[in-house]
Parts: structure tokens; sequence; C-alpha cells
């Protein structure tokens, strides 16, 4: 039997794609340092979002498509807070903002905690990121850049920064303003009397005593060194020292950021080290079309899409089509459920080398659970919507009779489905339902339904009454059989699409399915 080393070098799934440029990079060997090196970041002036954890998922996914590809190689996964930056403005979304302005400026460790939990506000906002990732079972270490700064542990990549200094400036300097080049400096210095982050202009560097000297607002001159946490780096140059200090091998960033990776990677080249391998992902759309973003406030974020979807389907959505700008609101949650449990129903029938490319095995990291019962969250949605459910234990008499053997104990995922249709169903269903009445041609077809159910009454067969169901829309001569189908949707649940209706019809039963059309042809309501 070939082993999965062997089948992952040929795997067609971006992660072992993005996996095969680290195996030529390392050519399959430990690096010195004695591990290849994953890295995300995280700025910690706000809460974690989309993009955070969309990162660290897809990093995850590489790292263990390059484990599979040289399993005797160590790894890690570094999840680097730049908890050193300066609170530049106050958040919209925090209490206590009156107290937060007197520390405007300070490093995100030195501001206060508005939720009054821990010692600072970036501490706060890394337990929050620690606890998210925690969530989802992310293998990780978190990092925190100002514990890097302040032990010393940068200490010889800011040296370095300052052996270097012209070389950093001629690469910054063509991105930026010409009033900003007045007064740029790769180094930020912290103010010893405020303790605010400084940008100021230097007025001297002292490569042997390690130090720099700014000017004061005042005119007056003040020199600190550059290491020990005196001095932090502008971000570009400071994502390029942490690439060179820790070794970073791999690590991806959003596509607004391509020509600040580039400019991080010649920083890199600079200081003597080797930029680190990866790929520039595409950014989340609102239902509009715009960018999605922490300020606005527009799009979804974690904790709505887990209110009404399970986790595996965020991380579905996650893996599905990095590359490419994908709208990220409440109506695609259903097609990300549903799109996972279809793959993980597949996985078990598969051959090895299939498996590796089915998008589950990156979600469980090469070891998904077994499949439950096959019933889609698009069928438990139209079902809470015909029996207009508020309780979770309506939808579970229909499930037991379509599935006696099925409970929410045997059948977790299926009992976590259940209770995120409900409330999908509430919010965002419900209040958009609109029946209308069928047209002569349709009331023609829906009495030829009808009849055709009659012969499966006590049947559950789904895929024998879809074929029925097939077989009238045929007879009733639809050109395009969509069209018959959208009709179904429409008149008898209310909406424009739907489920497999023969799956729909199995679960909801089928004397109940022909209940609803005599009512319909009876010109009864069903709103």
């Amino acid at each position: 039997m070939t082993d999965l080393s062997t089948l992952a070098k040929s795997a067609r799934a971006w992660p072992f794609e993005e996996a095969r440029k680290l195996l030529v990079r390392t050519k399959g060997q430990v690096p010195e340092k004695g591990y290849v090196l994953f890295q995300t970041g995280y700025g910690p002036s706000g809460l974690p979002h989309m993009g955070t954890f969309g990162e660290v998922a897809r990093t995850a996914m590489v790292r263990k498509a390059f484990e599979t590809l040289c399993p005797d190689v160590p790894t890690r996964l570094f999840c680097f807070s730049d908890d050193m930056d300066g609170l530049r403005k106050v958040p919209s979304n925090v209490p206590n903002k009156e107290a937060l302005e007197k520390d405007l400026g300070k490093p995100l460790t030195k501001v206060m905690d508005p939720f009054g939990t821990h010692a600072s506000f970036g501490e706060h906002n890394n337990a929050r990121l620690c606890a998210f990732l925690d969530r989802f079972g992310f293998d990780y270490e978190f990092k925190s850049a100002t514990d890097y700064y302040m032990s010393g542990d940068f200490d010889e990549g800011l040296m370095r920064v300052l052996a270097h200094y012209d070389q950093i400036m001629g690469i910054m300097l063509p991105t930026l303003g010409e009033e900003r080049r007045k007064t740029y400096s790769p180094f930020l210095p912290i103010c010893p009397k405020t303790g605010v982050v400084l940008q100021v202009p230097v007025v001297e560097r002292n490569l042997e005593q390690g130090t720099i000297v700014y000017e004061e607002p005042d005119g007056s001159r003040t020199e600190v060194p550059v290491t020990g946490g005196a001095c932090k780096l502008q971000w570009k140059p400071d994502w390029g020292m942490r690439k060179y200090a820790l070794g970073v091998d791999y690590e991806m960033a959003g596509k607004d950021l391509i020509e600040s990776t580039k400019l991080s990677a010649k920083i890199v080249k600079v200081l003597g080290g080797r930029a680190p391998e990866g790929f520039d992902y595409e950014h989340f759309l609102d239902d509009q079309g715009q960018k999605i973003s922490k300020s606005k406030g527009n799009g979804l974020s974690m904790e709505e899409w887990l209110t009404y979807a399970p986790d595996e389907s965020l991380s579905m959505y996650m893996f599905t089509k990095p590359r490419t700008a994908k709208r990220l609101y409440f109506d695609v949650i259903p097609k990300a459920v549903d799109d996972y449990l279809t793959f993980i129903s597949k996985f078990p029938d598969e051959e090895p080398a299939k498996q590796l490319e089915n998008p589950v095995w990156h979600i469980h990291g090469g070891n998904p659970p077994a499949p439950e019962i096959g019933l889609s969250f698009a069928i438990l949605l139209n079902l809470a919507s015909v029996v207009n459910a508020d309780d979770p234990s309506t939808l579970w008499g229909f499930i037991s009779r379509y599935q006696p053997d099925a409970t929410p104990e045997n059948a977790p995922m299926l009992g976590r489905l259940v209770g995120y249709a409900m409330t999908y169903y509430q919010d965002f269903v419900k209040p958009k339902k609109s029946y209308r009445a069928p047209t002569e041609g349709e009331q023609k077809a829906l009495q030829q339904l009808h009849g055709a159910l009659d012969e499966f009454k006590g049947s559950n067969d789904a895929q024998a009454i879809q074929s029925a169901v097939f077989a009238v829309g045929k007879a009733a001569e639809y050109e395009n059989l969509r069209e018959w189908f959208q009709a179904l949707y429409q008149v008898l649940l209310g909406q424009d699409q739907g489920p497999r209706f023969g799956s729909f019809v199995a679960l909801y039963g089928v004397e109940e399915t022909q209940s609803l059309i005599t009512k319909v042809l009876a010109g009864e309501s069903l709103a």
C-alpha cells in the first residue's frame, strides 16, 4: 500500500500545493533551528475576527499537509500578537471609552483594560484570541511582541536593523509620501517620560552603543537604546525583522498586503535571512460586495456564524477557494454546512489519494469523524419552515419517524444541526417567507403529484419519491424542470429555493405533503 507521504506529493488540494513549496525549501530536511516554523499575525487593537480565524485555520491546514509530506520534520505554529503597537484611537465597541483616552499612543499592553478583566487592553484581547483558538483545537504557541521586545529576544534583530539602517530606509522611503519621508524612521522610541510610542525623526545613530537620538517637540534631544524594549519598529520593518529573528518558514497574508509582504521580504534579505514561503488570500465581502471591515462592522462575525452553524462549517468556508473573494453573509451559511456534510459523507468510501483532496481531511487534521444520518441542513431548514418550529422536539418528532434509531445522543452532529436550523429559520427564513398561489397549469401538476404520492404512503424512499416528482414535471411538459421545482418551493414552502424535494417529502411525510397540496388546491393559505 502506498503511504500517505507519497500520495501527498501529487495531491491537488491547495494545502498540499503550499506544503510542497516548503518541501523544496527544506529539501525534506530538518532546518538548523530544529523545526519548520509557521506563523500567523494578530493586531490586538481589536477583538479576534474572521480574518484572524481564516489565517490560523488555513495555516494549520498547510502545516498538516507538510507534516504528511515530511513526517520526520518537526513543525511549530506561532500565533504572534503585535501587542507593542501604540493605541491610535479608542475603539467604538468597548466600554469605558473615556478612560482609554489617557492611554492613547501607549503600547497596547500598557493601555488600561476597559473590560476590567486583565492588566491591559492588549492582554485582554490576547486572552480572547487564545480562547477562540482553543475552542477550535488549534495546535499553536501564543507569542507576544511585548515579551520578545522586553526580554531581549529581539535584541540581535534590532541591532541588525540599526546596522543596516540606511539600506532599510532605502527600501521604505520610496513607498512614502513627501511629508512622511521627512520624519520617517524604522525605530519608534518609547518615551521614557510618558510611555507613549513616538513617531519622531531620528537625528543620530550610534551603532557601537546601540542607541538612537531623537528630537523632542521642544527641540531637545533624547538618547535611547534600540534594545530591551526602549524602542519598537514601524510595522513593516517590524514584520521583516520578526521573520528574520524567528526564522519563519511560512506565513500567508491578505491580498491587500502584497506590497507590504514584498517590502518585508526585502528587509529580511537585508538583515541576512530568507523570506518565508506563503500565499496571498483574498478578503471577504459583505452582502453588497464591499470588503468587510472591523471598523465598519459590515459582513459577518465569528460569533454570529457560530450562532447559526457548527464550527466545522466555518472551517469548510475557509478551506474553499482561499484566493477568491467571497461573500461572507448570513445566506452563505446553509451552503457551507451542507458542503461539509456532503464531503464527510463521501470520505469513508474514497480511496486514500482522493481522501487527501477531500476538505474534511484538512478540516479535521487528517482524522475526520464518521458521518451520521444523511439529512442536509437545507432539509432541516425547510422542515422547520413547514412546521413553524420553535422547539427542537418538534423536528425530532419527524426525524424519529424517518430514522427511528436517531437521537441527539447517538447523532450529536444532527442534534446540533437541529438547534442551529431552528434558530436560523426563526431569524432569517420566517421573516422572508412569501407563498404564492399556483397557476392553472401548476394546479394540474400538483393534482398529479398528489395522486403519484399515493403509492409511497408509509415509505421514506427519498430517491424513488424524487423520481416520481421528476416524472410529474415531465408529464406536465415543463421545458426546464428547475421551473417545476421552483414552483413547488414557492407554492408549498414559501421560498424560491429548497432541498431535493424527494428527500424533504421522505422526512416530512408523504401524507403530510399531500395535505399541503390539498390545502393549496382548495385555495387555503399556507402562510
